[in-house]
């Protein structure tokens, strides 16, 4: 394959700007022109009217006049900026990214910003050229973060350890934006020098640095931002993102499956504040997208209840973009990509059509056709084989001395401190949780104690444990809670409803443990059929079956999380 020298490379360039310009001086037809739009001037606050050319994938113009090889009428609607997500995990929609994009493009997604810990906490570097590749010339630009905490702590087990050494080289790809979220914030406190290493390599690459610091204040707060970490996604009260505004940190307001913070943080959308906000989804299953949409649904969720239309606008386009470094994009002005979201109304705010780089990828009723990238075949294979562990048995969860209870919160993904227990005791909704360790064969096996997941008869069981992926396991005996840790091995990954001796309900993950290969609808209707089975068994319909409890085992989060070593008290650092 031959390749394109620099000048050759520039002489090409060339040419498509001055197409641009010829067409941006209405001496040349546009590829593209969205006649009697009414658009979203994010930088007056205002609405625009006129038509919008658009040339190589780039808005040449707007006003009176454009001629257009293709022209599209769109009077009568809205037209926005193509919307941003400004933090998730491809990985939590447990499709690989083809079928990730097939399910946003239609919520008017055209840009997201991942983080790929999850396949990383499996497979190392591996798994972040897994994601580069599966996401290569999809039409959502998917930009990448790279994972700061591989394992999230030292006190993780996970399939590798990532220091800066190890992803240094990745900084070079165009597409990799910056460190993604620094989970381990007290090694940021404390000084930590392998913490501080992965902070400082980012900085000398000129990369943007994310936050993710619940609930830390005062001289701790000021210790961690004045790292070089300057936003934060895991606010849930407007008092802790003001004091994190405050001192320089943008904040991500999240709105996703298991972790819900809109309605607690729409006090920051307004004039004084809203600059420095933006929105994410972080984690978002496919019953969700399906069901409610992407960062579309936030906005619709946000205008509803009273937010300047403009204002939701921004967080979803220029101000992610900005913060991103994306200066193309999140604006409808000249030399601005082309991705534009056709809407109704504001107050409907149905989606009507979406185009990336002046293409239309969805049409109001279909997505465009979308091919999935090539991706290296031995990286394949090892992608479906990431499990070595020996078969587990009822003996080895079985054990009198009292153990840490993990009290779960409606709606959130922190816990509560709910004290000691020494068995189960269904009546009192006290389960037995455990974390197996599945990489390395070690035999380690976490136990503790869970209330507020319901539970009655069973046992549930995912090999999706944030973010280390071990198997976690809930249940109402010790026999059932082994025998849904082994069909998830049998599985190669996935998550399992148990009861008896027999499977109820199953979702096969064979990708890392955390991805299904089948399409979205597919893995969708089992992922809500092996729901309804769990909440059949007793779970609380408060909590995610499945979502919920793999955060219980995220041990960054506080109060109490469940690691493969045991019961951990976050807040004090100890286990108990």
């Amino acid at each position: 394959m031959k390749t394109e020298t620099y000048t050759g490379r520039i002489n090409r360039k060339l040419i498509r700007k001055q197409h641009m310009l010829e067409v941006a001086a209405g001496r040349r037809r546009a590829d593209l022109v969205l006649r009697n739009a009414t658009y979203v001037n994010v930088f007056c606050n205002e609405l625009g009217h006129g038509d919008i050319a658009v040339a190589n994938g780039l808005i040449a113009g707007m006003g009176e006049g454009y001629r257009g090889e293709t022209e599209v009428d769109v009077g009568g609607m809205l037209v926005l900026p193509g919307l941003i997500d400004a933090h998730i995990h491809l990985e939590s929609s447990l499709v690989a990214p083809a079928e990730f994009v097939k399910a946003v493009l239609p919520h008017g997604t055209t840009t997201v910003v991942t983080d790929p810990h999850e396949i990383a906490n499996v497979m190392g570097t591996d798994g972040i050229e897994y994601i580069l590749q599966a996401t290569e010339g999809l039409p959502v630009d998917v930009r990448v973060m790279l994972p700061s905490c591989v394992p999230a702590t030292p006190l993780d087990e996970s399939g590798a350890t990532l220091d800066y050494r190890a992803i240094d080289s990745f900084y070079e790809h165009p597409r990799v934006l910056g460190l993604a979220e620094m989970m381990n914030y007290p090694g940021v406190v404390n000084a930590d020098s392998l913490v501080l290493e992965k902070i400082i390599a980012a900085q000398s690459h000129h990369k943007i640095i994310d936050g993710h610091a619940p609930g830390i204040a005062g001289r701790t707060l000021d210790a961690y931002v004045s790292a070089g970490i300057y936003s934060d996604h895991e606010c849930s009260d407007v008092h802790e993102a003001l004091e994190k505004m405050a001192r320089g940190q943008h904040i991500m307001i999240r709105e996703g499956t298991a972790a819900r913070n809109l309605d607690a943080l729409l006090p920051l959308l307004q004039p004084k504040y809203s600059a420095n906000c933006m929105f994410c989804t972080d984690d978002i299953h496919p019953s969700d997208m399906l069901a409610k949409g992407d960062i579309d649904h936030i906005m619709r969720r946000a205008i509803r209840a009273g937010v300047d239309p403009i204002i939701a606008v921004k967080c979803a386009t220029l101000q992610p973009a900005r913060y991103f470094k994306l200066n193309n994009r999140g604006a409808i002005a000249p030399g601005y990509l082309a991705d534009f979201v056709v809407i109704d109304s504001f107050e409907d705010f149905n989606i009507r059509s979406v185009y990336r780089k002046g293409a239309q990828v969805f049409d109001g009723e279909k997505v465009c056709e979308i091919n999935e990238p090539e991706i290296d075949p031995e990286l394949v294979r090892r992608a479906l084989n990431t499990f070595n562990m020996d078969r587990l048995t009822e003996e080895a969860l079985v054990e009198a001395r009292p153990r840490g209870v993990l009290g779960l919160v409606p709606g959130e993904i922190v816990t509560l401190d709910a004290g000691y227990a020494e068995g189960i005791d269904v009546e009192s909704d006290t389960l037995k949780i455990i974390v197996a360790e599945r990489y390395n064969n070690t035999h380690h096996v976490g136990i503790g104690y869970i209330r507020g997941y319901g539970l009655k008869r069973g046992a549930v069981a995912t090999s999706i444990s944030h973010d280390s992926h071990n198997i976690i396991a809930v249940g109402a005996s010790e026999a059932e809670i082994a025998a849904a840790v082994n069909r998830v091995v049998e599985l190669n990954g996935g998550l399992v409803v148990w009861e008896g001796d027999a499977v109820k309900r199953e979702l096969q993950l064979q990708v890392a443990g955390i991805m299904s290969r089948e399409p979205l609808t597919t893995v969708n209707e089992k992922l809500e059929a092996a729901k309804e089975a769990a909440f059949a068994l007793g779970v609380n319909r408060d909590v995610d079956p499945f979502m919920t409890l793999s955060f219980t085992a995220l041990s960054v989060i506080p109060t109490l999380r469940l690691t493969t070593r045991g019961v951990f008290d976050v807040t004090n650092q100890r286990y108990v």
